[in-house]
């Protein structure tokens, strides 16, 4: 098989993996990831049930369905996912972070197939899931068309991806970077580089290119005086996620 183009940016991969250890640390490195994560868990879990009909007070209401966590980190979204009853497969370019994941879902209890690998390379080898979760990955990546193309072709027609990103305006630079990085201490200076930043018309674009159909976009909104995530049909100036599907 000849060599597969990978759009992860190596760089982007050490900032990650310096980080590895800290995956489960509520208070941590990756506290944002924390405090944000039982809002993107609602937005997912809530795409997933209304495509595929799936009941959520079910006890595995995502038996059947196999799961994509692309960038997947320490785990923070497959083990959910593995404990809705989905069949979850944990990729991530980042070496380092797979250990991390494993010894917490076995910990846990959980099955988690986590690979080092890229979606590029998932792709080639001909993997098909019905749901990929794209989150926070893409404005890390060389070439945005390049990876949601990959993302398209491991998505089996009328499959799910459901992508979050960060929106590039000043709002962006002040609460994302200057804000968490160099006020509030949550994350390394130097984890997030504004420029590569996409607005939501840009992503529905690029998303569009790729092959698939947007079919729900959303806010996630930080309120600092109740120090709560909340999700936005109107704010999307900084966090932001889409749902869209590949046409069957």
């Amino acid at each position: 098989m000849p060599d597969v183009q990978s759009t992860v940016d190596p760089n982007e991969v050490a900032k990650f993996e310096a980080m590895a250890a800290e995956w489960w640390d509520p208070t941590g490195k990756f506290k944002p990831l924390h405090m944000m994560n039982p809002v993107r868990l609602d937005y997912i879990t809530s795409q997933i049930a209304a495509e595929f009909a799936r009941d959520l007070t079910d006890d595995k209401p995502f038996a059947g369905l196999r799961i994509l966590d692309i960038g997947c980190g320490g785990g923070l979204l497959s083990e959910p996912m593995a404990r809705l009853g989905a069949t979850v497969v944990g990729a991530d370019a980042a070496e380092r972070n797979l250990p991390v994941a494993r010894i917490h879902a076995e910990q846990s209890g959980l099955d988690i197939d986590y690979r080092h690998t890229t979606a590029e390379a998932m792709a080639a080898a001909g993997e098909q899931f019905d749901v990929v979760l794209n989150m926070e990955v893409i404005e890390h990546v060389v070439s945005p068309i390049d990876f949601l193309t990959a993302c398209r072709d491991l998505l089996k027609p009328g499959g799910l991806m459901i992508a979050s990103t960060i929106n590039r305006n000043p709002k962006s630079y002040m609460v994302a970077i200057f804000g968490a990085e160099r006020v509030m201490r949550w994350l390394p200076v130097g984890t997030h580089e504004w420029n590569k930043f996409i607005t939501p018309a840009e992503l529905e674009d690029l998303i569009a290119r790729a092959g698939l159909r947007q079919v729900d976009k959303k806010g996630f909104v930080f309120n600092p005086i109740s120090w709560q995530w909340s999700i936005s049909s109107r704010d999307l100036s900084v966090n932001y996620v889409t749902a869209s599907v590949r046409p069957g």
